[in-house]
Protein backbone atom coordinates (compact mmCIF):
# COMPACT_ATOMS: atom_id res chain seq x y z
CA UNK A 1 0.00 0.00 0.00
CA UNK A 2 1.16 3.24 -0.89
CA UNK A 3 -0.18 6.82 0.26
CA UNK A 4 -1.64 9.88 -1.47
CA UNK A 5 2.23 11.31 -0.89
CA UNK A 6 4.14 8.56 -1.97
CA UNK A 7 2.54 8.97 -5.71
CA UNK A 8 4.73 10.08 -8.46
CA UNK A 9 2.59 12.83 -9.41
CA UNK A 10 2.46 14.21 -5.53
CA UNK A 11 0.84 16.87 -4.62
CA UNK A 12 -0.93 17.04 -7.94
CA UNK A 13 -4.66 16.58 -7.34
CA UNK A 14 -7.08 15.37 -10.40
CA UNK A 15 -10.54 15.75 -10.38
CA UNK A 16 -13.68 16.20 -12.56
CA UNK A 17 -14.41 19.86 -12.72
CA UNK A 18 -17.66 19.63 -14.83
CA UNK A 19 -19.18 17.24 -11.78
CA UNK A 20 -18.06 20.37 -9.50
CA UNK A 21 -19.86 23.44 -11.49
CA UNK A 22 -23.10 22.73 -10.12
CA UNK A 23 -22.17 23.06 -6.32
CA UNK A 24 -20.08 26.17 -6.86
CA UNK A 25 -23.20 27.67 -8.27
CA UNK A 26 -25.63 26.69 -6.05
CA UNK A 27 -22.71 27.82 -3.29
CA UNK A 28 -23.05 31.53 -4.86
CA UNK A 29 -26.33 31.57 -5.15
CA UNK A 30 -26.79 30.35 -1.24
CA UNK A 31 -23.38 33.05 -0.35
CA UNK A 32 -25.52 35.92 -2.20
CA UNK A 33 -28.62 35.00 -0.03
CA UNK A 34 -26.71 35.10 3.16
CA UNK A 35 -25.12 38.25 2.23
CA UNK A 36 -28.49 40.12 1.35
CA UNK A 37 -29.90 38.72 4.65
CA UNK A 38 -26.85 39.93 6.52
CA UNK A 39 -27.70 43.65 5.28
CA UNK A 40 -31.21 43.65 7.10
CA UNK A 41 -29.59 43.05 10.33
CA UNK A 42 -28.36 46.04 12.74
CA UNK A 43 -24.97 45.97 14.48
CA UNK A 44 -25.63 43.92 16.80
CA UNK A 45 -27.45 41.36 15.42
CA UNK A 46 -24.67 40.89 13.12
CA UNK A 47 -22.28 40.96 16.29
CA UNK A 48 -25.07 38.03 17.86
CA UNK A 49 -24.87 36.29 14.56
CA UNK A 50 -20.69 36.12 14.05
CA UNK A 51 -20.28 35.46 17.86
CA UNK A 52 -22.95 32.65 17.56
CA UNK A 53 -21.56 31.22 14.27
CA UNK A 54 -17.98 31.17 15.39
CA UNK A 55 -18.61 29.61 18.77
CA UNK A 56 -20.40 26.57 17.31
CA UNK A 57 -17.89 26.32 14.52
CA UNK A 58 -15.05 26.34 17.92
CA UNK A 59 -17.04 23.92 19.53
CA UNK A 60 -17.70 21.76 16.95
CA UNK A 61 -14.25 21.09 15.17
CA UNK A 62 -12.76 19.87 18.92
CA UNK A 63 -15.69 17.60 19.55
CA UNK A 64 -14.51 15.86 15.60
CA UNK A 65 -11.78 15.49 17.49
CA UNK A 66 -13.56 13.80 20.70
CA UNK A 67 -12.34 17.03 22.71
CA UNK A 68 -15.71 18.65 24.41
CA UNK A 69 -15.48 22.43 25.04
CA UNK A 70 -17.62 24.71 27.15
CA UNK A 71 -19.59 26.42 24.93
CA UNK A 72 -19.71 29.59 27.38
CA UNK A 73 -16.11 29.86 27.90
CA UNK A 74 -15.80 29.79 24.39
CA UNK A 75 -18.23 32.26 23.31
CA UNK A 76 -17.17 34.68 25.78
CA UNK A 77 -13.80 34.21 24.72
CA UNK A 78 -14.67 35.27 21.20
CA UNK A 79 -16.56 38.05 22.38
CA UNK A 80 -13.76 39.83 24.60
CA UNK A 81 -11.13 39.23 21.65
CA UNK A 82 -14.20 40.93 18.90
CA UNK A 83 -13.71 43.39 21.64
CA UNK A 84 -17.38 43.37 22.13
CA UNK A 85 -17.25 42.29 25.95
CA UNK A 86 -14.49 43.61 28.62
CA UNK A 87 -15.69 40.78 31.47
CA UNK A 88 -13.16 38.51 32.48
CA UNK A 89 -13.84 35.01 32.91
CA UNK A 90 -11.32 31.98 34.31
CA UNK A 91 -11.38 30.23 30.60
CA UNK A 92 -9.64 27.13 30.45
CA UNK A 93 -6.48 27.47 27.73
CA UNK A 94 -8.70 24.73 25.08
CA UNK A 95 -11.50 27.41 25.08
CA UNK A 96 -9.22 30.13 25.37
CA UNK A 97 -6.93 28.80 22.57
CA UNK A 98 -9.99 27.97 20.03
CA UNK A 99 -11.35 31.36 20.58
CA UNK A 100 -7.92 33.06 19.18
CA UNK A 101 -8.14 30.46 16.51
CA UNK A 102 -11.71 31.44 15.37
CA UNK A 103 -11.07 34.99 15.94
CA UNK A 104 -7.94 34.82 13.93
CA UNK A 105 -9.27 33.32 11.01
CA UNK A 106 -12.25 35.45 10.92
CA UNK A 107 -10.55 38.59 11.38
CA UNK A 108 -6.81 37.80 9.36
CA UNK A 109 -8.46 36.18 6.33
CA UNK A 110 -7.05 38.29 3.83
CA UNK A 111 -3.44 38.12 4.45
CA UNK A 112 -1.31 35.05 2.35
CA UNK A 113 -0.58 32.34 4.18
CA UNK A 114 2.20 31.82 6.23
CA UNK A 115 4.17 28.96 8.39
CA UNK A 116 4.15 31.52 11.20
CA UNK A 117 0.11 31.96 11.05
CA UNK A 118 0.39 28.47 10.97
CA UNK A 119 2.53 27.93 13.95
CA UNK A 120 0.70 30.22 15.26
CA UNK A 121 -2.82 28.92 15.52
CA UNK A 122 -1.04 25.31 16.47
CA UNK A 123 0.40 27.14 19.58
CA UNK A 124 -2.75 28.92 20.04
CA UNK A 125 -4.98 25.29 19.97
CA UNK A 126 -2.54 22.89 22.29
CA UNK A 127 -1.60 25.70 24.73
CA UNK A 128 -0.83 24.08 28.07
CA UNK A 129 -0.36 20.50 26.72
CA UNK A 130 2.43 19.24 28.69
CA UNK A 131 2.71 15.82 26.65
CA UNK A 132 3.97 17.29 23.00
CA UNK A 133 7.32 17.66 21.80
CA UNK A 134 6.74 20.57 19.94
CA UNK A 135 4.00 23.26 20.12
CA UNK A 136 3.57 26.12 17.58
CA UNK A 137 6.38 24.50 15.50
CA UNK A 138 6.15 21.30 13.05
CA UNK A 139 6.57 17.85 14.56
CA UNK A 140 9.95 16.57 14.79
CA UNK A 141 9.95 13.29 16.08
CA UNK A 142 11.33 10.05 14.73
CA UNK A 143 8.38 7.71 15.10
CA UNK A 144 5.62 7.77 12.36
CA UNK A 145 2.91 9.72 12.55
CA UNK A 146 -0.32 7.25 11.82
CA UNK A 147 -4.01 7.23 12.38
CA UNK A 148 -4.16 4.05 14.15
CA UNK A 149 -7.37 2.50 15.60
CA UNK A 150 -7.70 -0.92 17.61
CA UNK A 151 -5.92 -1.67 20.70
CA UNK A 152 -1.83 -2.80 21.26
CA UNK A 153 -1.67 -5.80 19.03
CA UNK A 154 -4.49 -5.43 16.87
CA UNK A 155 -3.75 -2.12 15.84
CA UNK A 156 -5.24 -0.77 11.78
CA UNK A 157 -3.57 1.78 10.48
CA UNK A 158 -5.94 4.22 8.96
CA UNK A 159 -3.04 6.79 7.52
CA UNK A 160 0.53 7.18 7.57
CA UNK A 161 1.85 10.51 7.22
CA UNK A 162 5.21 11.65 5.37
CA UNK A 163 8.28 11.64 7.98
CA UNK A 164 9.03 14.55 9.91
CA UNK A 165 11.84 15.57 8.82
CA UNK A 166 10.08 15.68 5.11
CA UNK A 167 7.32 17.87 6.48
CA UNK A 168 9.30 21.53 6.02
CA UNK A 169 9.61 20.57 2.60
CA UNK A 170 6.28 19.51 1.90
CA UNK A 171 4.63 22.46 4.13
CA UNK A 172 6.86 25.03 2.33
CA UNK A 173 4.88 23.59 -0.98
CA UNK A 174 1.74 23.47 0.36
CA UNK A 175 2.24 27.34 1.78
CA UNK A 176 3.23 28.46 -2.29
CA UNK A 177 0.28 26.03 -3.41
CA UNK A 178 -2.19 28.09 -0.87
CA UNK A 179 -1.23 31.03 -1.83
CA UNK A 180 -0.86 30.89 -5.76
CA UNK A 181 -4.59 28.29 -6.41
CA UNK A 182 -6.46 31.72 -5.33
CA UNK A 183 -5.85 32.98 -8.89
CA UNK A 184 -6.85 30.21 -10.38
CA UNK A 185 -9.62 27.55 -8.54
CA UNK A 186 -13.14 28.40 -7.58
CA UNK A 187 -13.94 28.64 -4.06
CA UNK A 188 -15.30 25.01 -3.06
CA UNK A 189 -12.29 23.13 -4.78
CA UNK A 190 -9.90 25.51 -3.61
CA UNK A 191 -11.29 24.85 0.19
CA UNK A 192 -11.44 21.19 -0.34
CA UNK A 193 -8.53 21.01 -1.70
CA UNK A 194 -6.58 22.71 0.90
CA UNK A 195 -8.35 20.53 3.58
CA UNK A 196 -6.97 17.56 2.34
CA UNK A 197 -3.45 18.72 1.22
CA UNK A 198 -2.96 19.80 4.89
CA UNK A 199 -4.41 16.94 6.72
CA UNK A 200 -2.18 14.51 4.41
CA UNK A 201 0.86 16.21 5.75
CA UNK A 202 0.01 16.24 8.97
CA UNK A 203 2.74 18.86 10.33
CA UNK A 204 1.96 19.70 14.01
CA UNK A 205 1.98 16.67 16.45
CA UNK A 206 -1.63 17.50 17.35
CA UNK A 207 -4.43 19.93 16.12
CA UNK A 208 -4.15 19.12 12.20
CA UNK A 209 -7.86 18.43 11.58
CA UNK A 210 -8.79 21.55 13.47
CA UNK A 211 -5.96 23.58 11.58
CA UNK A 212 -7.42 21.69 7.74
CA UNK A 213 -10.99 23.13 8.53
CA UNK A 214 -9.70 26.35 9.69
CA UNK A 215 -7.41 26.48 6.40
CA UNK A 216 -10.68 25.13 4.75
CA UNK A 217 -12.47 28.51 6.14
CA UNK A 218 -9.86 30.36 5.25
CA UNK A 219 -9.43 29.56 1.46
CA UNK A 220 -13.06 30.24 1.28
CA UNK A 221 -12.81 33.35 2.80
CA UNK A 222 -10.12 34.93 0.51
CA UNK A 223 -12.18 33.00 -2.19
CA UNK A 224 -15.56 35.28 -1.70
CA UNK A 225 -13.35 38.23 -0.10
CA UNK A 226 -15.42 38.45 3.10
CA UNK A 227 -15.25 36.38 6.37
CA UNK A 228 -17.12 33.16 5.15
CA UNK A 229 -18.52 32.09 8.76
CA UNK A 230 -19.19 28.66 6.50
CA UNK A 231 -20.32 26.56 9.64
CA UNK A 232 -18.63 23.37 7.92
CA UNK A 233 -17.31 21.94 10.89
CA UNK A 234 -20.71 22.00 12.86
CA UNK A 235 -22.26 20.08 10.01
CA UNK A 236 -19.18 17.72 9.61
CA UNK A 237 -20.22 17.09 12.96
CA UNK A 238 -23.72 16.09 12.34
CA UNK A 239 -22.19 12.79 10.96
CA UNK A 240 -18.96 12.81 11.49
CA UNK A 241 -18.05 8.66 10.34
CA UNK A 242 -18.83 10.25 6.85
CA UNK A 243 -16.28 12.23 7.01
CA UNK A 244 -13.40 10.01 8.83
CA UNK A 245 -15.03 7.67 5.75
CA UNK A 246 -14.42 9.81 2.76
CA UNK A 247 -11.19 11.40 4.10
CA UNK A 248 -10.21 7.42 4.17
CA UNK A 249 -11.19 7.03 0.47
CA UNK A 250 -9.17 9.63 -0.84
CA UNK A 251 -6.14 9.15 0.92
CA UNK A 252 -4.19 6.63 -1.16
CA UNK A 253 -4.60 8.08 -4.87
CA UNK A 254 -4.60 11.69 -6.02
CA UNK A 255 -7.96 11.58 -8.10
CA UNK A 256 -9.99 13.33 -6.13
CA UNK A 257 -13.29 13.84 -7.08
CA UNK A 258 -15.10 12.14 -4.59
CA UNK A 259 -13.49 14.25 -1.60
CA UNK A 260 -14.35 17.17 -3.51
CA UNK A 261 -18.23 16.34 -4.18
CA UNK A 262 -18.36 15.18 -0.40
CA UNK A 263 -17.21 18.45 0.88
CA UNK A 264 -18.93 20.69 -1.45
CA UNK A 265 -22.35 19.07 -0.67
CA UNK A 266 -21.48 19.39 2.72
CA UNK A 267 -20.40 23.08 2.65
CA UNK A 268 -23.52 23.94 1.03
CA UNK A 269 -25.59 22.05 3.67
CA UNK A 270 -23.55 24.32 6.01
CA UNK A 271 -24.30 27.30 4.17
CA UNK A 272 -27.75 26.43 4.48
CA UNK A 273 -27.83 26.38 8.24
CA UNK A 274 -26.12 29.80 8.69
CA UNK A 275 -28.75 31.04 5.99
CA UNK A 276 -31.58 29.87 8.70
CA UNK A 277 -29.35 31.03 11.56
CA UNK A 278 -29.39 34.46 10.51
CA UNK A 279 -33.34 34.71 9.48
CA UNK A 280 -34.08 33.73 13.07
CA UNK A 281 -32.24 36.13 14.48
CA UNK A 282 -33.99 38.54 12.08
CA UNK A 283 -37.19 36.83 13.15
CA UNK A 284 -36.21 37.57 16.72
CA UNK A 285 -35.79 41.26 15.93
CA UNK A 286 -38.70 41.88 14.36
CA UNK A 287 -40.73 40.05 17.46
CA UNK A 288 -38.97 42.34 19.71
CA UNK A 289 -39.69 45.46 17.39
CA UNK A 290 -43.45 44.54 17.74
CA UNK A 291 -44.53 43.52 20.69
CA UNK A 292 -41.11 44.96 23.24
CA UNK A 293 -43.80 46.90 25.23
CA UNK A 294 -45.96 43.75 25.82
CA UNK A 295 -43.33 41.11 27.05
CA UNK A 296 -41.79 41.09 30.72
CA UNK A 297 -38.72 40.05 31.54
CA UNK A 298 -39.74 36.05 32.06
CA UNK A 299 -41.22 35.65 28.16
CA UNK A 300 -37.98 37.59 26.97
CA UNK A 301 -35.58 35.12 28.69
CA UNK A 302 -38.01 32.06 27.46
CA UNK A 303 -37.93 33.70 24.10
CA UNK A 304 -34.49 34.14 23.93
CA UNK A 305 -33.77 30.41 25.09
CA UNK A 306 -35.77 29.50 22.03
CA UNK A 307 -33.80 31.22 19.47
CA UNK A 308 -30.64 30.06 20.91
CA UNK A 309 -31.37 26.51 19.78
CA UNK A 310 -30.43 24.88 16.46
CA UNK A 311 -32.14 26.18 13.62
CA UNK A 312 -34.26 22.84 13.83
CA UNK A 313 -35.77 24.59 16.71
CA UNK A 314 -36.43 23.45 20.73
CA UNK A 315 -36.24 19.68 20.84
CA UNK A 316 -39.10 18.38 21.72
CA UNK A 317 -41.02 21.75 21.98
CA UNK A 318 -40.94 24.21 24.87
CA UNK A 319 -42.78 22.89 27.68
CA UNK A 320 -44.43 24.61 30.84
CA UNK A 321 -42.25 22.68 32.90
CA UNK A 322 -38.99 24.06 30.64
CA UNK A 323 -40.57 27.86 31.01
CA UNK A 324 -40.10 27.34 34.84
CA UNK A 325 -36.73 25.67 34.73
CA UNK A 326 -35.77 28.79 32.72
CA UNK A 327 -37.64 31.76 34.38
CA UNK A 328 -38.02 30.34 37.69
CA UNK A 329 -41.74 31.14 37.70
CA UNK A 330 -44.64 29.45 39.11
CA UNK A 331 -46.50 27.11 37.27
CA UNK A 332 -49.61 29.36 37.36
CA UNK A 333 -47.53 32.73 36.29
CA UNK A 334 -45.70 30.05 33.43
CA UNK A 335 -49.20 29.21 32.70
CA UNK A 336 -50.54 32.69 31.98
CA UNK A 337 -46.98 34.13 30.27
CA UNK A 338 -47.46 30.76 27.62
CA UNK A 339 -50.71 31.30 26.94
CA UNK A 340 -50.24 35.41 26.05
CA UNK A 341 -47.00 34.09 23.82
CA UNK A 342 -49.86 32.01 22.00
CA UNK A 343 -52.03 35.06 21.99
CA UNK A 344 -49.82 37.89 20.63
CA UNK A 345 -48.94 34.95 17.80
CA UNK A 346 -45.36 34.30 18.97
CA UNK A 347 -46.23 30.61 20.00
CA UNK A 348 -47.99 28.04 18.38
CA UNK A 349 -49.09 25.71 20.84
CA UNK A 350 -49.79 21.65 19.82
CA UNK A 351 -51.21 19.47 22.27
CA UNK A 352 -53.00 19.73 25.54
CA UNK A 353 -52.71 19.77 29.26
CA UNK A 354 -49.01 18.08 30.41
CA UNK A 355 -48.42 17.11 26.93
CA UNK A 356 -48.88 20.70 25.57
CA UNK A 357 -45.57 22.34 23.75
CA UNK A 358 -45.02 25.80 22.62
CA UNK A 359 -42.73 26.36 19.12
CA UNK A 360 -41.49 29.38 16.83
CA UNK A 361 -44.43 29.20 14.17
CA UNK A 362 -42.37 27.84 11.69
CA UNK A 363 -40.79 24.94 13.59
CA UNK A 364 -44.34 23.57 14.74
CA UNK A 365 -44.05 19.55 14.92
CA UNK A 366 -45.75 17.96 11.87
Amino acid sequence: MSWNWQQKHWPTFTYDAAQLEPLEREFARLLGTVTGAMKHLGEQDRDQIVVQLLSTEGVKTAEIEGELLNRDSVQSSIRRKLGLSTVKRNVQPAEAGMAELMVTAYQDYESPLTKRELDGWNAALVQGRTDLESIGAYRAHEDPMQIVSGGIGNETVHFEAPPSKDVPRHMKEFIYWFNDSLKTLPPLTRAGIAHLYAVSIHPYEDGNGRMARALAEKALSQSIGAPALSGISRQIAVKKSTYYDALARNNEDLEITDWLLYFGKTLIAAKTYVLASVERVLQKAAIYSKFAKELNERQKKAIDRLFEAEPEGFVGGLSAGNYITITKAKRATATRDLQKLVNLGILRKTGERRHARYWLPEFVSK
